[in-house]
């Protein structure tokens, strides 16, 4: 086998190199992911230009790369804080948040990777704390859960303002009390639920007993009406028409007139 021409060694050596440096070099960010340089002879990390994006990226060996993901990340958070009143309340709440794109050089040179645990967890610990002190358990249990979960994302977002994230919900999950307490404000909710249907029973007897009255009060006011106009002699009339009427029906047979005490007809009929 024939050796190799002195001037391929030394180009065997350079291409080696070459492949050791772009090894190097050579860095790739993923879906949902941006990198920070670090220029290590340029004033270290770069937060005057965009973060390096999805892709491949030729860099130089000396610097570094810093790959964070960017997409909407959950943090799920277990807390035990005080009610108004004092009594230890649990609540359950996730948090929505990612770093901000533009601002990721910043985000990394002020709070580094473990931004999570620097500045999130402490701020919506604080807010939930702050948040629930202003409520009773009763109101944390029934009517309140809504409120206080939008007081958490104000008061969270305000403290997160300026530290390069973005809050863009938190959701409170669960909220436990004490048993004790549950079943206190249990039995009272039941109770006071008992009382509103006894209420209601009783305002409806009152009304119905109130209608029952008017429509009295109306007939006796019809009848004393109808008394006032009724004389002997529209009596007399009025039977002398039905008299009448009678006559002309196939099932009477004989008419007697002027019997009774009041001269009025007496129809006798097939019986």
């Amino acid at each position: 086998m024939e050796k190799l021409p002195k001037i391929a060694l030394p180009v065997i050596i350079v291409a080696i190199i070459l492949v050791v440096v772009l090894a190097k070099s050579a860095v790739t960010i993923g879906s949902g992911e941006a990198g920070v340089l670090y220029k290590t002879f340029d004033n270290g990390v770069v937060t005057d230009e965009p973060p390096l994006g999805e892709g491949f990226h030729i860099v130089a060996p000396w610097n570094k790369v810093i790959i964070y993901e960017v997409r909407q990340q959950e943090l799920f958070e277990k807390m035990k804080v005080l009610s108004s009143n004092g009594l230890e309340i649990q609540i359950d709440a996730s948090a929505w948040y990612e770093p901000i794109y533009k601002d990721l050089g910043n985000l990394h040179q002020s709070l580094g990777e473990n931004y999570l645990q620097r500045v999130i967890q402490p701020a919506i610990r604080s807010a939930a704390r702050s948040v629930v002190g202003r409520y009773t358990p009763e109101q944390l249990y029934s009517s309140k859960r809504d409120a206080i979960q939008d007081e958490i994302f104000t008061e969270t977002k305000k403290i997160l303002d300026k530290q390069y994230v973005q809050l863009n919900e938190v959701l409170v999950r669960d909220v436990t009390l004490p048993n004790t307490i549950k079943e206190a404000i249990e039995r009272k909710l039941r109770q006071e639920q008992e009382s509103l249907e006894y209420e209601f029973r009783l305002v409806t007897a009152a009304k119905e007993a109130e209608k029952v009255i008017i429509e009295a009060q109306g007939k006796a006011d019809a009848n004393k009406i109808l008394s006032a106009s009724l004389t002997d002699k529209i009596l007399q009339d009025k039977g002398i028409e039905a008299t009448i009427k009678l006559s002309e029906s196939p099932n009477s047979k004989v008419v007697v007139i002027g019997s009774g005490d009041s001269g009025m007809p007496i129809i006798l009929g097939n019986q």
